[in-house]
């Protein structure tokens, strides 16, 4: 028997999440294509496209390809999924739209803001998501989430939820009445990253591991309950960190392109 056993690597054809992504696909394509036939003034770009599609292959990555049956068997490789789920999906389906792209939908989506109040504020989804994250974090939680299948799918549901959330008041091309603007883009990046950066490096350096599931199963890749747990909290920090540097660069020259033009327009609206 080899020391090292290697684990099952098979893909994951859920029907449920391959008819999902390709309607959600077909959607968009539909709606893309209609925008550029119709000759708008500003049509959505191909980059927009390739975009959304790549959020697509993203999820598909979590929750079709071997990345899914390894995480049941690899603590590092769930984390993986997890952080696709919550950052890298999210971010990317969300650049692949534009106001064009969303004319149908925008007053629907107004509507909703209104009526959910406080529930619409970035403060609500800053909350949601660094809780979101803690609370799944919890052993109990974790290894509830890891036993059944159902917990499990209701874990990926709330990753893709309050992932969405948290980089819709960011990155969404709707003007909302509860626009982040000024500095509050970079604090509300701070206040969420580096407290889940934290829970990562706390599960890196923890002395022992937290997870029941996975201290019962084979140590695959040669990686100890313990080990496999700091390698996971190593990804969770080093994403957080990636992410957080990448948006914050980004959110910042957006503020100066905004200050610009305010001021350009001021100047011209002075000489008037």
């Amino acid at each position: 028997m080899s020391p090292h056993p290697s684990p099952d690597a098979s893909w994951t054809f859920s029907p449920g999440v391959i008819i999902a992504l390709v309607c959600y696909l077909g959607i968009y394509l539909v709606r893309w294509r209609q925008c550029r036939v119709d000759d708008e003034p500003h049509p959505p770009s191909v980059w927009r496209l390739l975009s959304f599609c790549g959020g697509i292959l993203v999820i598909a990555i979590a929750l079709i390809s071997p990345v899914d049956k390894l995480g049941e068997q690899i603590l590092a490789m769930h984390m993986v999924q997890h952080v696709l789920l919550l950052d890298i999906a999210p971010i990317l389906i969300i650049l692949g739209f534009t106001r064009v792209l969303l004319r149908p939908v925008t007053r629907r989506i107004h509507v909703i803001e209104r009526r959910a109040g406080i529930l619409a504020h970035p403060v609500f989804a800053a909350v949601l998501y660094a809780g979101g994250m803690i609370f799944w974090h919890v052993p109990f939680f974790y290894d509830a989430a890891a036993s059944h299948s159902g917990i499990h799918v209701l874990e990926h549901l709330t990753f893709s939820f309050i992932g969405f959330l948290y980089w819709w008041h960011l990155l969404s091309p709707i003007r909302s009445r509860m626009r982040l603007g000024g500095m509050a883009p970079i604090a509300y990046m701070l206040s969420t990253k580096v407290v889940v950066g934290f829970l990562g490096i706390a599960l890196t350096f923890a002395p022992s591991a937290l997870y029941g599931f996975y201290t019962n199963l084979p140590q695959y890749w040669g990686l100890t309950p313990t080990s496999d747990q700091a390698v996971a909290g190593l990804i969770m920090a080093l994403e957080q960190s990636l992410v957080m540097g990448v948006a914050l660069v980004i959110l910042f020259v957006s503020m100066l392109n905004e200050s610009e033009r305010q001021d350009q327009r001021a100047e011209r609206f002075g000489t008037v």
